[in-house]
């Protein structure tokens, strides 16, 4: 299951559950689409993954299986790895 992490790793900007801007690859490495599609070219910078729009979870579902909320940031921002 998703954990539906609730920032971007790159700015900090909140990504609700509900985000249509949230970005993430394989791993669930989590980004707003501004960073995304800019700095980091649709790539992710911890695995060279693509990042993909994260599906939304239903209403139901999500009070059953709460997003995360635990966030993840880079101290120094991000930058394209690969």
């Amino acid at each position: 299951m998703l954990e539906l992490r609730p920032g971007c790793e790159c700015c900090d900007v909140d990504l609700p559950p509900d985000s249509p801007d949230a970005r993430i690859c394989s791993f669930e490495c989590t980004f707003c689409a501004a960073c995304a599609g800019g700095v980091l070219g649709g790539r992710c910078p911890n695995c060279g993954g693509e990042l993909v729009r994260r599906p939304v979870r239903p209403a139901g579902a999500l009070a059953r299986h709460p997003a995360s909320t635990v966030r993840v940031v880079k101290e120094r921002g991000c930058v394209a790895a690969f």
